[in-house]
């Protein structure tokens, strides 16, 4: 992935989304040949020249300093996460010796994230690498979630299943709004590592494969995955609400633990824990055969 072209598309996308009157500039009407707002507009709001930010957004700038990427990120009323996005773009770190730079081909989950799914018992829970890849998971995760074990661990990966996997769009009530977070994601991570070869392939694939994945993706959203509420149609209880948290260890940002709860006193609760009970008793046919491999 060029983080050229990444920062020319980034920054016309968020120019396009904005208006004169979003930004306080007078509207001299008529009818614009694009929609957003113009490179001499953003410019001149920036405090730069129209030639500069030209170059700017055709990667062609030389490193600009981050008092001009601040000003950028202020004209284009960008988001926390969008604007150290940008910064990854226009100020890449210097290339690394290819021995230092290899990814390996398969993360492990740190053994303390292990030993904590295996105390989180009445929390889904699971273990989140690069790429979105499930690294680990707990008994109450395959309760809710389907057994990662019956895929091969290539297959063990969030965005492919949320958008290869029919199952998914059963799983997910809120699945366009959860698709697209992983798209944002995935745009998150192509920013930290764009020269992550198993990254590109990934995202190759679901372009590839995927109508709604390659439009979402052409909008060059950003967000990293932090927090928020899930709602589940699950073949055996019915609807649940749950709130997820994303953990990360200060020393080591490349995984992430990911723990799925409800609210007490609920009927999400009430569900959540007669579905964990159900799950801990041997079952006589699988939990739900259909419905059994999404993250």
């Amino acid at each position: 992935m060029s983080t050229a072209i990444d920062l020319g598309g980034f920054l016309r996308t968020r120019r396009s989304r904005l208006r004169p009157e979003d930004v306080d500039l007078p509207d001299p009407g008529g009818r614009r040949r694009v929609a957003g707002l113009r490179r001499e507009e953003i410019a001149r709001l920036a405090g730069v020249s129209v030639d500069y930010y030209i170059r700017i957004e055709q990667g062609r700038a030389s490193n600009p300093s981050p008092d001009v990427l601040n000003a950028l990120a202020r004209a284009l009323r960008l988001e926390e996460d969008e604007t150290r996005h940008l910064r990854r773009l226009a100020q890449p770190r210097p290339a690394a010796p290819a021995a230092s730079r290899h990814l390996p081909e398969q993360q492990q989950a740190r053994p303390m994230l292990r030993r904590l799914l295996e105390e989180l018992r009445d929390v889904p829970a699971l273990v989140m690498g690069r790429r979105m890849d499930v690294l680990a998971w707990n008994a109450a995760a395959c309760a809710l979630l389907g057994d990662y074990a019956a895929l091969d661990p290539s297959e063990r990966n969030i965005p492919r299943i949320t958008f290869l996997d029919p199952a998914a769009r059963y799983l997910f009530a809120d699945w366009t709004a959860c698709a697209r977070e992983n798209v944002a994601y995935l745009r998150w991570e192509a920013g930290r590592y764009p020269n992550d070869p198993r990254l590109t392939s990934l995202i190759g694939e679901l372009s590839e494969k995927s109508e709604d994945f390659r439009r979402w993706w052409a909008e060059h959203p950003v967000q990293d995955k932090t927090s928020g509420t899930k709602r589940f149609h699950h073949p055996v209880v019915g609807d649940l609400a749950l709130t997820y948290e994303t953990l990360r260890a200060a020393d080591d940002p490349d995984q992430a633990l990911i723990t799925y709860a409800a609210e007490p006193d609920t009927p999400s609760h009430d569900a959540l824990r007669m579905l964990l009970t159900q799950s801990a008793a041997p079952p006589t046919v699988p939990v739900f055969p259909d419905i059994a491999r999404v993250g």
